[in-house]
């Protein structure tokens, strides 16, 4: 199965971070894929984007000041199947892209990303974070899966999509 790109741009706005391609995803090449896999409604919906996009659309992201990578590259089933060893690698690889594109805000897409990348001994939940990556702030948005209990509907999600805009918005204000 083919490595999935990453949709990268310089100084985005927000570097999207998820934890890694489902196999959906790796075999046709674009992230979030899936007719279950409501991210790219959810953009649309908080206003990313000022028309709905597919997953196909995922490289006319930087277009609109946005990229996105995954943590870890390999496609899996479940994020379970991932060692510690490839959060690791992902975890300074991920450093790296940061520091080299100089974001604004990452935003880790779930909380198993966020603590991947942080530790275990971080706050819980969704929202912004008081941690940095260099000059990037941080927001953690609720992994979009249909399987997330914790934020089980499109409108539970959608209020931190929001959110996260916002966020966004105060941020670019301060720069």
């Amino acid at each position: 199965m083919k490595r999935l790109p990453a949709r990268l741009c310089a100084r985005p706005k927000i570097l999207f971070v998820g934890i890694n391609p489902s196999l959906t995803s790796a075999r046709v090449g674009h992230h979030f894929a899936g007719p279950g896999n409501p991210f790219w409604r959810l953009l649309h919906a908080a206003r990313f984007t000022e028309q709905p996009f597919t997953d196909e659309d995922d490289v006319k992201l930087p277009a609109c000041g946005y990229a996105l990578t995954n943590i870890v590259p390999r496609a899996t089933r479940a994020a379970s199947e991932l060692t510690r060893e490839e959060f690791d690698a992902g975890r300074a690889a991920l450093a790296k892209l940061i520091a080299r594109l100089e974001p604004e805000v990452v935003a880790f897409v779930g909380v198993t990303v966020y603590r991947a990348f942080f530790g275990p001994c971080v706050t819980m939940g969704a929202g912004p974070k008081p941690e940095r990556i260099g000059g990037a702030r941080v927001f953690v948005l609720p992994n979009p899966s249909g399987l997330n209990a914790a934020y089980p509907g499109f409108k539970d999600k959608l209020v931190w999509f929001k959110r996260l805009k916002t966020f966004t918005e105060q941020s670019s204000a301060h720069r």
